[in-house]
């Protein structure tokens, strides 16, 4: 028998548009044994997924996604397996909520003086919402008649893309920092999605296998537990590739999706 699991899935709690009560009940339906919610930097969906899995027989554990900088380049680091009542996470949390509340209220403003007429109450989609990201300015820009579709506010130069957006930024944790946040809660970390990595070369030469080979080994010595080897952008070749860092380093190797929900590629940036 198989065994099936997803370590990398998001719900509506942060950037994602299903409900963790959906989300187990469609990887019930697909069989799966294990799964995790990583939502961006918010924990309010674990308990919800937890208990819907007990009655489901499928098994959740905790997880997150962290947006982290090593060196001037980003890298997500997920955590898994962590008391979501830790202390020091929840208050490196709160702390990175604030900092996103005040990037957004600044990218309202540029927005408003491009001249579209966008409010707080625009980007609130559903009953209970807190969580606001990029995908939440995009839907709002889009039921507000001002583009077609999500991804028209992402293209290069436009809207979300726009040098004046890109000058916003928000607190973003050190590589270091957020893993040794996720081990303090009694958690493990892994890096997530290695192939969306910027600033190791080319894809798949030679140059970025070498200096990945150095980032994993940098991590090791940080504290990294794992790399998120099964992933639906990796080829074969590059997941053998990943796998074999993995082992070279005593990594785990996890498998996820990056799943956000049907028919939602835009994802929080």
């Amino acid at each position: 028998m198989s065994f099936k699991s997803d370590f990398h899935i998001h719900s509506w709690y942060s950037d994602g548009t299903m409900s963790p009560e959906a989300i187990v009940e469609k990887y019930v339906r697909e069989e799966y044994d294990v799964i995790a919610i990583t939502d961006h930097e918010v924990t309010d969906a674990i308990k919800i997924a937890e208990e819907a899995g007990k009655e489901k027989n499928l098994r959740v554990i905790a997880g997150i996604e962290f947006a982290t900088l090593l060196d001037g380049r980003e890298l997500h680091i997920l955590g898994y397996y962590f008391d979501i009542e830790n202390q020091r996470l929840r208050e490196c949390l709160e702390t990175l909520g604030r900092s996103r509340e005040e990037r957004n209220d600044k990218m309202l403003d540029v927005l408003n003086s491009m001249g579209y007429d966008i409010t707080k109450e625009d980007l609130i989609q559903r009953e209970g919402q807190k969580y606001v990201g990029k995908p939440h300015f995009a839907r709002a820009l889009v039921n507000k008649g001002y583009i077609k579709n999500v991804q028209e506010a992402f293209e290069d130069g436009k809207l979300l893309s726009s040098d004046e957006i890109k000058k916003l930024d928000r607190k973003r944790l050190s590589a270091q920092e957020a893993i040794s946040v996720i081990r303090e809660a009694g958690g493990i970390a892994v890096l997530a999605h290695p192939c969306k990595i910027k600033g190791l070369g080319e894809r798949g030469s030679e140059e970025f296998k070498n200096s990945f080979d150095a980032l994993a080994r940098t991590l090791k010595k940080l504290g990294l537990k794992g790399i998120e080897c099964i992933y639906p952008d990796h080829t074969r070749e590059e997941e053998l590739f990943f796998i074999n860092i993995a082992g070279k380093y005593h990594l785990h190797v996890t498998e996820g999706s990056d799943f956000h929900g049907f028919n939602n590629i835009i994802k929080e940036k």
